[in-house]
């Protein structure tokens, strides 16, 4: 059986538990990973403190493959992230050299204040990973990955370092489309997904122009497994009197 490669995700800051800011980033990440065969098993919010910052990477990082972090490390003084992570695995923080001259890719020497170079305080021992839309890098310490909140920032770092996740198998899907509420097959679809127990079996209600349907995903590793139980899925659909379609679909 492939083994599963599994990753956190911490979302970084007061403005997203606020509501202020709409976090962008976690649709993103989900589906760069799923695309490597990494699975996105848990998502944290959590508030620019420092304390819960270092309890929360430590925790993950001893539980997942790969954890990612967005939001904190820009250069005011609420962007606590960076140091956070040196004290979550007991290093220093360090001006890096190879940090300011990719900030001076970007800020002319005269305008690079103490502000600006608090973005490049990295701790001692990480990775950076590149910026190419502001310079102002993130890093990698570990199995951690620290990466900005700025969305177009964020996708720019994670493009970057995708490629070189060391993911299992990649998670196959096929979408199964009912005309009908999700309640007229549910106890079926229990009894599915206890008979296809390496299959995951999904139900999402949806209502379009006043009508009602469902959508069944179906996930799993094993292409034959996860077109044949789309297929009962279909084949259930049917025997309860509702219009079933895409359970022929080739797993994708």
């Amino acid at each position: 059986m492939a083994v599963e490669v599994r990753a956190a995700l911490v979302i970084i800051g007061n403005e997203v538990l606020s509501g202020r800011t709409q976090d962008a980033n976690l649709q993103f990440i989900a589906l760069g990973l799923a695309e490597v065969g990494v699975r996105l098993k848990e998502v944290r919010v959590i508030p620019d403190e420092q304390s819960v910052i270092i309890d929360t990477v430590n925790l993950l990082r001893r539980q997942f493959d790969y954890v990612f972090t967005t939001g904190g490390i820009g250069p005011t003084h609420d962007d606590i992230t960076s140091e956070s992570i040196a004290k979550a695995f007991d290093v220093p923080l360090l001006r890096d050299p190879r940090a300011v001259e990719r900030l001076l890719r970007q800020i002319k020497p005269e305008n690079l204040n103490e502000a600006r170079l608090r973005m490049a305080n990295i701790p001692q021992g990480a990775d950076l990973i590149d910026n190419p839309v502001s310079h102002a890098p993130g890093f990698r310490l570990g199995n951690v990955f620290v990466m900005a909140g700025v969305p177009r920032i964020m996708q720019a770092m994670f493009d970057g370092i995708k490629g070189d996740l060391r993911g299992g198998a990649r998670l196959l899907a096929v979408e199964v489309t009912i005309a009908g509420g999700e309640g007229v097959i549910a106890d079926g679809l229990g009894a599915l997904q206890r008979q296809n127990a390496d299959v995951e079996i999904g139900s999402y209600p949806f209502n379009r122009d006043g009508g009602y349907g469902t959508v069944i995903v179906v996930r799993g590793r094993d292409g034959g497994q996860v077109a044949q139980t789309a297929q009962a899925v279909g084949h259930l659909a049917k025997a309860c009197g509702l219009a079933a379609t895409g359970q022929d679909q080739a797993p994708k």
